[in-house]
């Protein structure tokens, strides 16, 4: 089963495009939203949550048409942004108080465990917290209504390295009954490589790949060698490309195949998420 489905999602805004977008996000899983600061996370995920409307494509969240016509699917997500969208000069408590009105099954002793896990103090303004605390307060928000998925918009970005582990191992409690579902969009992928079970990754407002975490990594393949096994034609198995006067160091997007063709002649090892989304933003190419 599905919790999002993403089709032929097209939208062209102030000099950027996504085109022809088309994914899903299986339900009791977390997915990682990858791709370089630019690349259209960021305006995928206001369309999701009605705020951007598509010029073209459908979206379907919990088997509901998602978008700003109907707001009702909204009840059931979690939405954690990667921008401050409360009111600066109010508390973290008055704030709370004009937000849970949207949400039937808003539970205060669930939220007041949260402040006190992530150390906000109720009566502080909005506007003297700091990015991180912010990000914690919208967290807070965003769990205490017990929603079926949680989407996040860069939410480590800020974050302290404890409280980012702590975020990674709260995602995992958060889908362990496998009837929830987070989709996690970020450039720190490092995040990802610990707790991601799928990856969507999104460069120049086009789809690279949907797959799950292990299928990617298998797939792909860093190769390094000396400049003489390069030619017209092996230059075009790379996805990215690196040369120096000693040598390359490429990504391979089927990695079994110029194992083929280089033999011992090259060094092989396995890529991290960071090396895939590199090489591909390097070498500019998009593949399925």
């Amino acid at each position: 089963m599905t919790a999002i489905d993403v089709q032929g999602l097209s939208k062209r805004m102030n000099g950027f495009a996504l085109e022809q977008v088309s994914f899903s996000v299986p339900k009791g899983y977390i997915t990682g939203l990858i791709g370089p600061n630019g690349a259209g996370k960021s305006t995928l995920i206001k369309i999701l949550m009605g705020m951007v409307t598509p010029d073209q494509g459908s979206i379907t969240i919990h088997g509901q048409r998602a978008g700003i016509a109907g707001a009702a699917y909204k009840a059931n997500i979690g939405y954690v942004s990667d921008e401050n969208i409360y009111y600066d000069t109010l508390t973290l408590g008055e704030m709370k108080e004009i937000f849970k009105s949207f949400y039937p099954r808003w539970d205060e002793g669930q939220f007041k465990e949260y402040l006190d896990r992530f150390e906000l103090p109720a009566k502080k303004k909005i506007k003297d917290c700091s990015k991180g605390m912010k990000t914690k307060f919208a967290l807070a928000l965003a769990l205490a209504h017990h929603p079926d998925l949680l989407i996040m918009d860069e939410p480590t970005a800020g974050l302290d390295p404890i409280f980012r582990r702590e975020l990674l191992e709260l995602l995992a409690e958060f889908i362990q009954d496998e009837k929830r579902t987070v989709l996690f969009s970020t450039h720190l992928t490092t995040d990802l490589d610990k707790v991601a079970d799928f990856i969507t990754f999104i460069h120049r407002g086009k789809l690279v790949f949907s797959q799950t975490k292990e299928e990617i990594l298998e797939r792909h393949l860093i190769v390094k060698g000396s400049k003489e096994l390069l030619d017209s034609d092996t230059r075009k198995e790379f996805v990215g490309l690196r040369e120096t006067d000693f040598g390359f160091e490429g990504l391979a997007a089927d990695g079994s195949r110029l194992q083929s063709i280089f033999g011992s002649s090259a060094l092989y090892h396995q890529p991290t998420l960071e090396d895939i989304m590199y090489y591909t933003a390097k070498g500019g190419k998009a593949y399925a």
